[in-house]
């Protein structure tokens, strides 16, 4: 007598992996920190060319702030870091900040 086997594939179950939260850095303008500075750091930190700076400068300039960079939270808080021990080595009021990207 012949037996009816079934096979029943087994189930691979995948983790699903989530894409880590983007924060974006945000430059904040003041009246205070001279606009070549400000250039300077987004340079230095952020590896932007002098173009790119002057551009998130006057950017955050007119309209009060920019964001300048979205990344991982960890790459955020660091980078907001160095450029906020610049500006505090240079006695300047510069501010950026790291915020959850919508």
């Amino acid at each position: 007598m012949a037996r009816d086997t079934v096979l029943t594939p087994k189930t691979v179950t995948r983790p699903k992996v989530e894409k880590p939260r983007l924060y974006k850095v945000i430059l904040h303008n003041d009246d205070y920190t001279p606009r070549d500075f400000v250039t300077i750091v987004l340079k230095v930190v952020f590896r932007m060319s002098e173009d790119a700076g002057h551009r998130v400068m006057m950017t955050a300039h007119k309209f009060g702030s920019a964001v300048v960079v979205v990344c991982t939270r960890e790459i955020a808080e660091t980078k907001v870091t160095e450029a906020m021990d610049l500006a505090k080595e240079a006695a300047m009021p510069l501010l950026f900040t790291a915020e959850p990207e919508e």
